[in-house]
């Protein structure tokens, strides 16, 4: 599996934005930490899954979730944009099956409908198997 690592150019650009002097434990280097939140939005697999180049798995999902209620990540967009590194822009995803007219039930759907007489009848009742109207078993 190909790890993704973050540039030196890209690392120069979001550096200077990062929360400073945050409470809490030693802090773990914040470049190895990104670049592990990248790979597992780029990759798309889960956060327990993340390989252990970019650090304990539970470290980069606490980051990132701190960060998005902080709205971090929208800030951190901002400033590159504003500075020129990237540009903003939105992504829509244009996938679509094509599904038959048929699949929900329009024109064409199911042919077999019950009369009427059976749907005011109600469900049907099951009648009893020759195998279970038999005697219980007695036991020696």
């Amino acid at each position: 599996m190909a790890l993704f690592w973050l540039s030196n150019e890209a690392w120069a650009s979001i550096e200077p934005h990062l929360p400073k002097n945050q409470p809490g434990a030693r802090r773990v280097d914040d470049r190895r930490v990104i670049s592990g939140i990248l790979h597992v939005l780029k990759v798309g697999c889960r956060w327990c899954d993340c390989p252990a180049a970019y650090g304990p798995s539970t470290t980069i999902y606490n980051r990132f979730n701190r960060w998005s209620r902080r709205r971090f990540w929208l800030k951190l967009l901002a400033a590159l944009v504003e500075a020129g590194v990237v540009t903003k822009s939105a992504a829509i995803d244009s996938t679509y099956i094509k599904i038959q007219r048929a699949a929900f039930g329009a024109k064409g759907g199911p042919r077999r409908k019950q009369s009427g007489v059976r749907v005011a009848a109600g469900p049907r009742r099951s009648m009893r198997s020759p195998t279970s109207s038999a005697a219980p078993m007695r036991s020696c």
